[in-house]
């Protein structure tokens, strides 16, 4: 299962993760044009590898895996995948 980017990330943005994603799953980037306009991060669920390199460089605390995700964030695991339409 992919980890998911939930709640935390609202407003926070910080692109710690995507420095150490070896596969580059972790969007908008701080260079892409859709990165102004996003509320927060977004995990593909079908390009992580769920590797868990992640968790530990967000600072607030915001990627779970997705077996693991708060009940009060179960709704952010569409909202990760819907970034990838």
């Amino acid at each position: 299962m992919p980890h998911v980017i939930a709640e935390p990330c609202v407003g926070t943005k910080d692109t710690a993760c995507v420095a150490v994603c070896p596969v580059d799953c972790i969007h908008p980037t701080a260079d892409e044009p859709e990165f102004e306009d996003a509320d927060m991060l977004y995990i593909d669920p079908d390009t992580c590898i769920d590797c868990g390199l992640c968790v530990d460089e967000c600072p607030v605390k915001a990627i779970f895996p997705e077996e693991d995700l708060p009940d009060e964030w179960q709704s952010f695991v569409e909202k990760n995948a819907e970034f990838y339409g």
